[in-house]
């Protein structure tokens, strides 16, 4: 058995997944703790324990994220290679869509875009809308940081409470845009009694709208067709409703894949095998 393990380590949350002779995705797991090294031994460590793994069956670490930077020495004296971010995206993602020409929408705490045209990956943008942002307005407007909570709320919640639809400004129809379609996120807040679930709806439709749009655009002139959602609010149950509307408003596809919010640990780990380590 040839087993690389990529280490995707953020801020406090460490995702880390195993590849298998190079294609076998092995137990994806994550860890939360109070800091980025904390977390990354944490979730190295229990990977181990809960798959019975012992050191010498592990070729190599591959290390990526905003959290890998401080790891300066090898992971339990195992060999440890660090990989730039974008690229973890773009291999990851490729290699969970089966795609060969995608755009990768990786939505963090933050958004950023990522190209893949083959074996050409590169960073082409971003934006700083993402967990953060709703985890920060929930705070505001809903007195809570619990995205779970958010969740929830937001399942009791009704969107046309919260944002202005084209429905509400037109009677007839509008070439192009259908009548459900958003004219203007929390337009309609002003003059509704919205309620904090309907709010709670209106805060996460806000992220992944304005996410989507941003990767459409990006691509105007740019000819790609295919978004490939990563990251952690894939998990949001609302992408199930936002984005395929937004595929047939925009005529685009997006890709929700198996593993999608440990894709940039795939990439950490694919990158081993693709020859693009930095070290």
């Amino acid at each position: 058995m040839s087993l690389v393990i990529g280490i995707d380590v953020g801020g406090s949350t460490t995702k880390i997944v195993g590849l298998e002779d190079g294609a076998c995705i092995k137990s994806p797991m994550n860890i939360t703790a109070a800091d980025p090294i904390t977390s990354l031994f944490g979730a190295f460590g229990k990977y181990l324990y809960d798959n019975g793994i012992v050191l010498d069956d592990v070729d190599h670490v591959m290390l990526t994220g905003v959290g890998a930077g401080g790891v300066t020495t090898p992971i339990y004296g195992l060999p440890t290679t660090h990989v730039d971010e974008f690229q973890a995206d773009g291999l990851g993602a490729r290699f969970a869509s089966n795609l060969d020409q995608l755009i990768v929408v990786s939505m963090g705490t933050g958004t950023t875009l990522v190209r893949v045209d083959g074996n050409d990956i590169s960073h082409i943008g971003g934006i700083s809308m993402g967990g953060g942002t709703l985890q920060g307005l929930s705070h505001l407007l809903l007195n809570t940081t619990d995205i779970r909570e958010v969740v929830e709320m937001a399942s009791h919640g009704d969107i046309s409470h919260i944002n202005l639809q084209i429905k509400d400004i037109s009677k007839s129809d509008i070439e192009g845009l259908p009548m459900h379609a958003t004219a203007s996120l929390f337009g309609k807040a002003v003059s509704s009694n919205a309620t904090p679930n309907d709010i709670a709806k209106g805060l996460i439709c806000m992220v992944l709208e304005t996410i989507g749009s941003c990767a459409v655009l990006s691509q105007v002139n740019g000819g790609f067709k295919d978004f490939v959602l990563i990251g952690n609010l894939t998990r949001l149950p609302e992408c199930s409703l936002i984005f395929p509307m937004m595929e047939s408003l925009y005529g685009v596809r997006f890709h929700l894949p198996e593993h999608a919010r440990y894709c940039t640990a795939l990439g950490a780990a694919l990158s081993y095998h693709n020859d693009i380590k930095e070290q």
